[in-house]
């Protein structure tokens, strides 16, 4: 018998928000997987280091983090190799993944290279989009509202397509695309309703107005929220935020 393959969604950041069943399988797993960049710690670990124990086997996956492509086809299966290791040996292995493991998640590489070989669970998890709403005190969309999530990298003319063809908006991986998306939104008419999210549901946590944010650049881990449907959320908004920062 072979050990069992988990993606385990963490959530956006706050050990609090992983689910019971995450929670269930993550403490009982003798093998910890989780990505890591080449310098600093591991987000995903930092999540689950309050449920970590010493007998467990981690395994951190090691991605560079640079602005440039890199092979990271080759990490993902040397990976998969190093992990088929420990399932053919019997053991089940934990796959941490901040937010939710098939939303945007790395997780996803490592499924389709082992997942028609071992039997695999994914557990979903709070995604950072979700937080940053709850967080802002707005909802995300209602009714018929067409909700549209967007990469920052993408180009202004792709930006502006999509937001103009859409109710609500969730802008993600801003980063150094931040003053510039931020310009582009600006010249839409729509910062007003705009509201933007940083480290959500962690201690340094800032959620304010778009129109507020003084600096010109962001982390990656930040998205801007827009809202232009039919609900009237968007006028309230940095008056909702008074009464939740």
């Amino acid at each position: 018998m072979t050990g069992k393959l988990y993606g385990l969604g963490l959530g956006p950041g706050d050990p609090e928000l992983l689910t019971l069943k995450a929670h269930r399988i993550l403490t009982r797993c003798p093998v910890v997987a989780y990505p890591a960049p080449d310098t600093g710690p591991s987000f995903a670990r930092q999540i689950a280091a309050p449920y970590l124990t010493t007998a467990q086997l981690e395994v951190p996956i090691v991605v560079p983090m640079r602005v440039e492509r890199f092979p990271a086809q080759d990490i993902y299966t040397k990976a998969a190799e190093t992990l088929s290791r420990h399932l053919d040996a019997g053991a089940d292995v934990a796959v941490l993944c901040e937010g939710d493991p098939f939303f945007y998640g790395s997780f996803m590489y490592l499924f389709e290279r082992l997942a028609d070989r071992y039997p695999t669970e994914v557990v979903p998890g709070v995604s950072s989009m979700m937080a940053a709403a709850a967080g802002l005190g707005r909802p995300l969309a209602a009714r018929n509202d067409v909700l549209t999530v967007l990469p920052g990298p993408l180009s202004d003319d792709d930006l502006a397509a999509r937001i103009e063809a859409s109710g609500a908006v969730a802008i993600i991986k801003l980063g150094r695309h931040f003053a510039r998306i931020r310009a582009l939104i600006e010249s839409l008419g729509l910062t007003a309703q705009a509201g933007y999210a940083e480290r959500v549901s962690l201690a340094e946590e800032k959620l304010v107005p778009l129109a507020d944010v003084a600096d010109d650049t962001a982390p990656y881990f930040s998205m801007i929220l827009i809202y232009k449907g039919e609900e009237r959320w968007h006028p309230a908004l940095a008056k909702t935020l008074g009464s939740v920062v």
